[in-house]
């Protein structure tokens, strides 16, 4: 029978643990343990693990810069995780006035901020629907 553990640790310290993308020996854009991300790529269930490992990061985020976002609706709370989760916490920090807004329950006011961005020009339909979730709650 295969030992995985003792596998794993000499694949470990053969390959080693690389927690962001590098070039490997051979060219190949690669992660974590070796893997080949060039020709191998992620499966569906790795991209899904990703996912909710970075929406956790994303909630404890906004727990730290933004204790009140608890108390939005859903429907808020979740244009909020969708905008850090797209512009990383510190971009979404930069819009003051609409956090200031929804802060202040002004609602259609910020998502007419929100839509009088730059971030709005770049992402088009993204930002339409999130300052429409914004606006209506």
């Amino acid at each position: 029978m295969l030992n995985r553990q003792l596998l794993k640790d000499e694949l470990i310290r053969d390959e080693g643990l690389k927690l962001k993308p590098y070039r490997c020996t051979a060219g190949k854009l690669t992660i974590g343990i070796g893997r080949n991300i060039d020709d191998v790529g992620i499966s569906a269930s790795e991209a899904m693990m990703l996912l909710d490992h970075d929406i956790e990061r994303v909630l404890a985020q906004l727990n730290m810069h933004l204790p009140w976002w608890h108390k939005l609706s859903d429907n808020r709370a979740r244009v909020l995780v969708n905008m850090a989760f797209q512009l990383g916490i510190s971009g979404l920090l930069k819009f003051k006035n609409t956090l200031t807004l929804i802060q202040a329950e002004k609602y259609q006011d910020a998502a007419k901020e929100m839509l009088n961005s730059k971030w709005a020009q770049q992402t088009g339909n993204r930002a339409r629907r999130l300052a429409k979730m914004m606006e209506e709650g």
